[in-house]
């Protein structure tokens, strides 16, 4: 697979891996730490209506989905790229960071959430991300035809 195509499919996989991440925690986190009663966290609605009900702990599946699908689909990404594999790893980040900036507009939550969340979850899940998978895989020369060289 030659090298543009294959940097491709990096930062698709990584958005769908950490897409996958996200969805299971999220889905996952009320089976873990139920809602108080009464309250409904499948729509956006339920989550206007009672926010106010719900305690600090009830947010951290919300932030283990965020931080943990951030560094799933960065290190993915980082670790199936060919060339400029940081920067094609980094944007994966930068696209759950914007989807992060997105839902702090369309779901409800308090402030000190929302910034733990922009400043916690996303950028620092990214670089940790990138520092695992230079760790993991160790950069490889890459000729033109895009395959890779160890000997370089």
């Amino acid at each position: 697979m030659n090298a543009i195509l294959r940097n491709i499919v990096a930062v698709i996989g990584g958005f769908v891996i950490g897409s996958t991440v996200n969805m299971v925690l999220i889905q996952v986190g009320p089976r873990v730490i139920p809602p108080p009663a009464g309250v409904d966290m499948s729509t956006v609605e339920g989550l206007k209506a009672s926010v106010h009900l719900l305690q600090p702990i009830h947010y951290l599946f919300p932030f283990l989905a965020h931080a943990l699908g951030t560094l799933a689909g960065v290190l993915c990404a980082m670790l199936i790229a060919l060339t400029y594999r940081a920067a094609f790893a980094y944007a994966v980040g930068g696209l759950f960071l914007a989807g992060g900036v997105a839902a702090t507009f369309m779901i409800p939550a308090p402030g000190w959430f929302i910034a733990l969340d922009l400043l916690g979850a996303y950028l620092p899940m990214a670089w940790l991300g990138v520092t695992l998978g230079r760790r993991i895989k160790p950069n490889r020369a890459v000729d033109p035809s895009g395959e890779t060289n160890p000997s370089r």
